[in-house]
């Protein structure tokens, strides 16, 4: 155990405190944002993300992997606040951390498995839409200087990248609020500033019990939210540790991510801030810039919380502007744009399943509603697909009055009518035989679809024979299978 803390911990100490500085200063500004957009307090969003990073640096299942408050939780949180207030937030964060903890003891982060590429291509781009679409109020019966100053921040973001020698040092969004702020300033610009939203945090958090009244009605109104947080959390956060893994060729244990992020999110409620997972644009940042152990998780967050308690008069300064640009970049960056490309060259219920999935989110602002039809869509489009893939060749020996039926394929629920549709029940022969020795019986309804078969045969006076089954399709139809119990045979001839 000592071994495996010294390689999460020690093995790339230069590394790790480096990216996790550049993460630091790059989650100062989409904390804020994301925090506008769940229509709370800025400080929610920098506690929550200073918590939620520090506390997942000891307890996740990805080393690396960078936590925090993020869009698609905060998008979530919109409703809960606007009726109810903060407080009703902090509890539904709780109870959603409590779930979270819940589904990793049910192992349910191994569910990730059955998430297609369609669908996960689809809550991406719902993601990046829905981000763009939160910045539209701020870009809405504003100033010309507002808009000056977005392109501006939008210019900086793209270009300062090629900067030559400090260009790759410096995270370009830090440098666009940087810039727009001091630009604000010196020219004293009548435009909103983060100031203008909220209160920020001046000290460190501190213990916050929710004050709710813990009854049944309190949990009724949480509950939704928190199924609805828990879920997104636990699916971009699965999305993002697949991201890591595939970038550092290492695995993650996601079960174990599940407890931690729902042990994260408990830390964060207690301590005044909001629901957040794993975020792809910053883990991405994080290990490009050298992070590959649990302690660039950690300095992001402990250097998060260093920087706003003691820079927080000029955060205050910061426009509008400057974070619209920030979450438009973010918007940009997410969105898969080769998903564009690819709908001529994928097949047509690759299209449909990552089209609905992104529609249904955009429609509903809910993604684990969108992924759930996507899901849906994907399942059904690939039962049809290999219900479809099902053969049967009959070749008959006149000399002895058999028909052989060979099957080919997979026979489950999809297939089981095709399956029966492929045998001539009026065709008078002695002997049938049915050769199933490249074929797999599934399920009940292939039980079933078989027994019928049999007894329809035996019906018209031909001797039945079934050979070549493999060892799992014996057993379900030993189990299930009534053709070969005389009595039970005559019963289901007699319902058919």
């Amino acid at each position: 155990m000592f071994e495996t803390m010294k390689s999460e911990w020690l093995s790339n100490l230069r590394g790790d405190l480096l990216a996790g500085t550049v993460v630091a200063l790059a989650l100062i500004p989409e904390a804020i944002a994301f925090s506008i957009i769940a229509g709370v307090d800025p400080k929610v969003g920098l506690y929550a993300s200073f918590c939620i990073a520090v506390i997942i640096a000891f307890v996740g299942g990805r080393p690396g992997m960078i936590s925090a408050a993020t869009g698609a939780m905060a998008l979530l949180m919109v409703t809960l606040v606007r009726e109810h207030g903060l407080e009703y937030l902090l509890a539904a964060t709780l109870l959603t951390g409590l779930l979270q903890i819940i589904a990793g003891y049910l192992q349910l982060g191994n569910l990730m498995r059955f998430v297609s590429r369609s669908v996960v291509t689809g809550f991406v781009n719902a993601l990046a839409i829905l981000i763009f679409m939160a910045q539209l109020p701020e870009l809405i019966n504003v100033t010309w200087h507002v808009y000056a100053m977005t392109a501006a921040g939008l210019g900086i973001i793209y270009l300062f990248p090629y900067v030559p020698k400090i260009g790759k040092s410096l995270p370009s969004p830090l440098v666009c609020i940087v810039t727009l702020t001091l630009v604000s300033m010196v020219l004293g610009l009548e435009i909103r500033t983060v100031g203008d939203m909220g209160e920020l945090p001046d000290t460190l958090p501190v213990f916050l019990w929710p004050q709710v009244p813990f009854n049944l009605e309190t949990l009724w109104i949480i509950l939704p939210y928190s199924l609805g947080l828990a879920v997104v959390g636990l699916l971009e956060s699965m999305m993002t540790a697949a991201i890591v893994d595939d970038l550092t060729d290492t695995s993650s244990d996601r079960n174990r991510e599940c407890k931690g992020q729902g042990i994260a999110n408990i830390g964060a409620g207690l301590l005044g801030g909001m629901a957040g997972c794993a975020m792809i644009g910053q883990s991405i940042i994080n290990v490009k810039s050298g992070g590959r152990g649990r302690l660039s998780t950690f300095v992001a967050g402990l250097f998060l919380i260093i920087l706003v308690v003691f820079l927080d008069a000029w955060i205050q300064q910061i426009p509008m502007a400057a974070l619209v640009a920030v979450m438009i970049m973010v918007s940009i960056g997410t969105f898969s744009w080769s998903s564009i490309r690819d709908l001529r060259t994928h097949p047509l219920s690759t299209n449909i399943v990552m089209l609905s999935t992104v529609a249904v989110v955009v429609a509903t602002h809910n993604l684990a509603l969108g992924v759930f039809v996507g899901v849906l869509l994907a399942t059904l489009f690939f039962a049809n697909k290999i219900g479809r893939l099902l053969v049967v060749h009959a070749q008959q020996d006149a000399t002895t009055e058999t028909l052989t039926y060979q099957v080919v394929g997979q026979v489950f629920f999809a297939s089981s009518e095709r399956f029966l549709a492929a045998f001539d029940f009026k065709q008078a022969v002695d002997k049938v035989i049915i050769d199933l020795s490249q074929a797999h019986f599934w399920d009940i309804t292939a039980v079933s679809a078989l027994d019928k078969v049999v007894i329809k045969f035996r019906r018209e006076g031909a001797d039945v024979e079934v050979i070549g089954m493999n060892q799992a399709t014996a057993t379900v139809v030993d189990k299930f299978g009534v053709h070969q119990d005389a009595k039970k045979a005559e019963q289901l001839l007699q319902n058919h």
